[in-house]
């Protein structure tokens, strides 16, 4: 399969949705608030919304409005899964899939669905039926694979189980492949690289790793899973700059900044003491525990290093996360 070249404008009534991008044989994933346009972007991309600028893949071109070319829906080789799976109700699994192509009796195995072939959707749990949706989507062998939040309807330990599913399938590389979703995490374990979406427009677009390591602003941090902490940097005699919080209490950073700025702070980077630590960490803050939440055990997918000051900047949208 060919590369996947977008360059499109589709008009909404709040704000245009207007994204450049180019996919290889891997993953893509796009991350954002509610209504931050992900899903258009898939939308415009298969032909079900009316959008400007230029679509190609695989070598043919699906979208060109400057050379009136607009391919209808059926003539794009996509396969889509959409939020609400659109099985067929009246029919079985094994219909289902062959509604995108006739003769996949081996993509049922392959997604462990040949014992369901029979069955109809209302018989499938939420992950039989997600199943069902991707097995259909790639029946036809597409050029492209649009996933519009493919674990969003899934319980918690289903949705784990499909997530690690879906990553040894997409692993394969065989097509270029776009994954809408407002979970980071989800986002992160399934594409090789993350574009955060917001109000239409590209905020930042790298690898899970370096969105971590080098958020562009705090909306950015936040939805990365760190704790923004906003304040006044003032640089010190020891080089270090320090960030007093409203609480009037000091962050230090070895980053550089002056006036208003937030500090970066992943959960991962902090460990709790009923005694002063006795190390070489640069901050220690004292407090009280409220409150215990279990939450079972956690795994961390990534590591970071020293807290990181951010610029603060004018553009607060989407609102301003607490401080922690």
């Amino acid at each position: 399969m060919g590369p996947l070249r977008l360059d499109l404008t589709v008009r909404r009534r709040s704000f245009d949705v207007a994204l450049a991008l180019a996919l290889e044989r891997e993953t893509v994933a796009l991350v954002g608030p509610s209504g931050a346009g992900k899903s258009t972007v898939l939308r415009a991309v298969a032909g079900l919304v009316q959008a400007r600028g230029r679509v190609s893949a695989a070598g043919e071109t699906w979208l060109d409005s400057e050379h009136g070319v607009d391919l209808a829906p059926e003539r794009r080789s996509v396969g889509m899964v959409f939020q609400e799976y659109a099985l067929f109700p009246h029919l079985s699994v094994r219909r289902n899939v062959e509604f995108g192509r006739k003769g996949q009796a081996g993509l049922l195995e392959r997604l462990g669905l040949a014992a369901l072939a029979d069955a109809k959707p209302r018989e499938l749990s939420g992950g039989e039926r997600q199943r069902v949706a991707l097995a259909r989507a790639l029946a036809p062998d597409p050029a492209v694979l649009l996933l519009d939040e493919p674990l969003a309807a899934l319980d918690a330990h289903t949705r784990a189980e499909i997530r690690g599913e879906l990553l040894l399938l997409l692993r394969d590389g065989e097509r270029p492949t776009l994954v809408v979703s407002h979970d980071f995490e989800d986002a992160a374990t399934l594409a090789t690289r993350v574009g955060v979406l917001v109000e239409g427009r590209l905020r930042q677009l790298g690898s899970p790793a370096e969105l971590v390591a080098s958020p562009g602003d705090p909306f950015v941090a936040s939805l990365t899973g760190a704790n923004v902490l906003r304040g006044r940097a003032r640089a010190t005699i020891t080089g270090l700059t320090e960030l007093e919080l409203p609480t009037g209490e000091l962050i230090r950073s070895t980053d550089r900044a002056e006036g208003d700025a937030v500090a970066i702070v992943y959960p991962w980077e902090v460990t709790l003491s009923r005694t002063e630590p006795d190390d070489s960490a640069q901050n220690h803050i004292g407090g009280i525990v409220a409150s215990l939440v279990p939450v079972g055990p956690a795994v961390a997918s990534f590591k970071a290093t020293a807290t990181r000051l951010l610029s603060q900047s004018g553009d607060d949208y989407p609102p301003k996360p607490p401080s922690l």
